[in-house]
């Protein structure tokens, strides 16, 4: 025979016609990591509502929240990822007459499968009951810390989106024509709606203008005198008054909406990163069990 062949035969006999993938161990790992994923998500829920009050002042604000959950989410996918990676390897059956660089990859590789189906198992099956738990203290928070200020603009950001909702500006206009003396009503004949109503529409316009113009400020002016009792020097203060109110409250919601978004981004992306840690994490600890698992076996 020809000796070319009969090596050739030889090395062809060893390869093995069963699968390198060791389905058992994988999904037991990934099954560990999952119920690990949710008791420590759970924990990370509890320990968030407790940085929330309804009282101001007291809860922590939206970044601090939104760092401090993208730091638990590390920590999840440490020792998730860990536990299910290292008991993948340390399950699965010795392999006969695999070189031991072959082994370590496919350990790696079974790490990384492990972490992988308990990421689908915990998005997929779990994660409508999971996302409403962990999610309430996020709502929770986010409402504590925008809530006045989302309050307060209401009425400025549905004028700027369009919305026919006049009556949420209601608070500033009742600021214009309150009574010079609070102990007496506006003077007979003049608190009517009619003044309210162009008063509305002015403060409406302007904030689809980004400002109120000299003439609707005098005439504003002249309404608010005539209402009030008041001179039209002090009604051009209150005017002016007013229109600082609401343009702080606007410039409070935007604040607000940028501090959700940066929280929200900076959330977003340490959460990517902490699953790409977990990937690697599950794969190195796949190997140790692994490797901890052929020492015993040669050993006995």
């Amino acid at each position: 025979m020809n000796p070319v062949i009969a090596d050739i035969e030889v090395s062809g006999s060893r390869e093995s016609s069963s699968s390198a993938v060791s389905w058992a161990p994988i999904i037991a790992g990934a099954f560990a990591a999952s119920t690990l994923t949710i008791i420590l998500m759970l924990i990370g829920s509890g320990l968030g509502l407790t940085m929330i009050s309804p009282w101001t002042g007291a809860s922590a604000s939206v970044t601090t929240f939104a760092v401090s959950a993208a730091v638990w989410l590390v920590v999840v996918q440490w020792l998730s990822a860990g536990l299910g990676g290292y008991l993948t390897g340390r399950l699965r059956t010795k392999w006969v007459g695999v070189h031991d660089d072959e082994v370590y990859f496919r350990d790696t590789a079974h790490g990384f499968l492990a972490w992988a189906l308990a990421t689908l198992l915990v998005a997929g099956v779990f994660g409508s009951a999971l996302s409403a738990t962990v999610g309430a203290g996020v709502q929770a928070t986010s409402n504590v810390v925008s809530g006045m200020a989302a309050g307060a603009t209401s009425a400025v950001t549905n004028a700027a989106g369009g919305a026919g909702d006049n009556d949420s500006l209601g608070y500033f206009v009742d600021a214009l024509f309150r009574p010079a003396n609070s102990g007496t009503a506006a003077p007979a004949g003049q608190n009517d709606a009619g003044a309210t109503a162009q008063a509305t529409h002015i403060l409406v316009a302007s904030a689809s203008r980004g400002g109120v113009s000299a003439d609707d400020k005098t005439y504003l002016a002249k309404l608010v005198a005539s209402r009030t009792g008041l001179s039209e020097a002090d009604a051009a203060k209150r005017v002016g008054t007013v229109l600082a109110g609401i343009e702080d409250a606007k410039n409070k919601a935007k604040a607000a909406a940028d501090t959700a978004r940066k929280a929200s981004a900076t959330f977003a992306l340490v959460g990517a990163l902490s699953m790409i840690v977990g990937a690697f994490i599950a794969g190195v600890a796949a190997a140790l069990g692994g490797n901890q698992r052929d020492e015993d076996a040669a050993r006995h």
